[in-house]
């Protein structure tokens, strides 16, 4: 029993030392938005993903890491262009087989401070099983004593095996090639 109460209390306290700690997302704010185009940008097309889950992981007053999944199957096109086919496609085999892999993951790796809000971030991203390193840029601010990070980046899709209409696979140009950059601007707002 003394070795019991000994162990929890030494757990404690190294916890406290590090003072390391969990922060959960705010789900029903926190938002990722997409654009995608073809090759020449003539048509655009913009949707939503939302996230299922996700944590940032806090270390003496600064963010360290995180782990966030997102729910594949709310996939939505804003544009108002297509809307039913376009949201179909995107979530049957060509692009990201929804039905199969239902949620993406994205897991923050390190985080280097420009300053006190200005962020350099190295993760990996997993969409449809297959994972690869990204590094984007990002902004923390405290709202209303809540954490809220904002980024924008860019993607190649073929590097998930996303390759529907690419102009990697493609020979000759035409109209309907798929640009293989899909753009994010992502919100996280914790609890």
């Amino acid at each position: 029993m003394k070795k019991s109460v000994v162990l929890l209390a030494l757990l404690c306290a190294t916890s406290m030392v590090s003072g390391q700690n969990e922060i959960s997302i705010d789900t029903s704010k926190s938002l990722v938005k997409w654009t995608g185009s073809n090759l020449f940008k003539f048509n655009k097309h913009f949707g939503t993903v939302k996230f299922r889950n996700g944590v940032f992981l806090k270390r003496r007053g600064s963010i360290f890491g995180g782990k966030f999944e997102m729910d594949m199957t709310s996939i939505i096109n804003t544009d108002g262009k297509y809307n039913e086919m376009l949201v179909w496609h995107l979530k049957n085999e060509d692009f990201f087989d929804v039905e199969k892999y239902p949620t993406s993951k994205l897991e923050i790796l390190s985080v280097r401070y420009n300053d006190h809000t200005n962020v350099e971030i190295e993760a990996n991203l997993t969409i449809k099983n297959t994972t690869q390193p990204i590094a984007f840029g990002a902004t923390l601010e405290n709202l209303n004593d809540k954490l809220v990070l904002k980024s924008k980046f860019i993607i190649d899709r073929t590097r998930w095996a996303i390759t529907y209409e690419s102009k990697s696979l493609l020979n000759s140009l035409k109209d309907d090639i798929i640009s293989d950059a899909i753009a994010f601007e992502v919100i996280v707002y914790t609890k």
